[in-house]
């Protein structure tokens, strides 16, 4: 869900390319998720957590127990990733999603939510360290910062190395991801004890409705697939909320996929955030081994105001004192890897040209996707 480690997904019911969210209300989904369905027996599907003769392997099923039909995750169809199992440390169902944990053989502890991997000990440094320092190096001295998501800690951590921040605010769903990770990934949840930290357990989405405007200096959408109830979370209304939330040149940070496999999900979301945020819109990656196709992207965007150069970075990692070792050294990031981030394939560059180097008058400059 959109609170979840980051990168949970359910399957909702599919009516007419509409998902039904069981209060009566519907909304389009992607059509890569329409595409799968569409070639499986039945089109109502549950994420499971899945192993198989020692094996874990991103799944759906559908159909009754004692008939069911396993297929490919239709966020990423034609394709699935499996990891060798040594020992399964936590199963469990919250209110919101089925919790998974085991130690594989090359990867160290795995976190699963809804039959999706969300980190592994191995590469968790990636993500984390990325989907927070290209925003908060991007600008000086952050102070106020809203985690949307983000229950395992590992962002709340990244988030810790900056000594300018005075608050943090974390907005999770599901608490029992947060009990989760306290257990199994406490070099991640080593972030809940920043005393900086401010837990907010519910809808994250609702919480920003109500938080004042301008309240913050970045914000930094740690969320899950688009499909379900996290679709609210790469919508118009949501993205409005959030640069309202944002003071005048604050930046937001968002997962956006993988280039590989959703470029129509990037299109729509970047169209969106060109049309809310009057500063800058930029999409950047880095490599992630256990995620779809290796790759995760992030959507990166600041509100009107003092100008911010995502690309290079003013505020670098290296000039925060203690920045590099807090907590845990530094894996992944660095100023180098900041801006190689946004350097983007050029198959990428075609899909988006349309978005590239032409503002509109409203926007003025700095509107590009390169």
């Amino acid at each position: 869900m959109e609170g979840g480690a980051g990168r949970g997904l359910e399957c909702p019911k599919i009516m007419d390319g509409k998902a039904s969210n069981g209060n009566g209300s519907e909304k389009v989904i992607p059509s890569c998720c329409l595409k799968a369905m569409a070639s499986v027996p039945e089109l109502e599907a549950k994420c499971h957590s899945t192993v198989v003769s020692g094996w874990f392997s991103e799944t759906h099923c559908s159909g009754k127990a004692s008939k069911k039909v396993y297929f490919n995750n239709p966020m990423w169809p034609g394709e699935a990733h499996s990891l060798k199992v040594d020992k399964v440390l936590y199963k469990g169902k919250s209110d919101f999603q089925e919790v998974l944990v085991f130690e594989s053989s090359t990867y160290g502890k795995v976190l699963v939510l809804d039959g999706i991997v969300q980190l592994t000990e191995k590469d968790e440094c990636a993500y984390q360290e990325m989907i927070v320092h290209l925003p908060l190096c991007s600008i000086l001295s952050p102070k106020t910062v809203l985690v949307v998501g983000g229950g395992d800690g590992g962002v709340l951590r990244e988030i810790a190395r900056h000594t300018s921040v005075e608050q943090i605010d974390i907005c999770e769903i599901d608490k029992m991801v947060i009990d989760v990770s306290k257990r199994f990934f406490p070099q991640l949840a080593v972030g809940f004890e920043d005393p900086r930290v401010h837990l907010h357990i519910g809808d994250a989405a609702d919480f920003l409705r109500h938080a004042p405007k301008g309240k913050y200096d970045a914000i930094i959408v740690d969320s899950s697939d688009p499909v379900g109830p996290a679709q609210e979370l790469v919508e118009k209304p949501f993205f409005e909320t959030a640069a309202r939330a944002l003071r005048a040149g604050g930046v937001l940070c968002n997962m956006a996929e993988s280039m590989w496999l959703h470029t129509h999900l990037i299109q729509d979301m970047i169209s969106v955030c060109r049309e809310t945020f009057k500063g800058s819109v930029h999409y950047a990656w880095a490599s992630v081994p256990t995620y779809p196709s290796g790759v995760i992207g992030f959507l990166i965007c600041s509100t009107e105001g003092p100008p911010v150069d995502f690309v290079n970075p003013v505020n670098p990692i290296e000039k925060l004192e203690g920045a590099l070792k807090h907590k845990r050294e530094l894996r992944f990031y660095n100023s180098e890897m900041h801006s190689a981030a946004f350097a983007l394939p050029s198959f990428l560059k075609r899909e988006v040209s349309s978005l590239r180097n032409s503002p509109t008058p409203a926007q003025g400059k700095g509107i590009c996707v390169s």
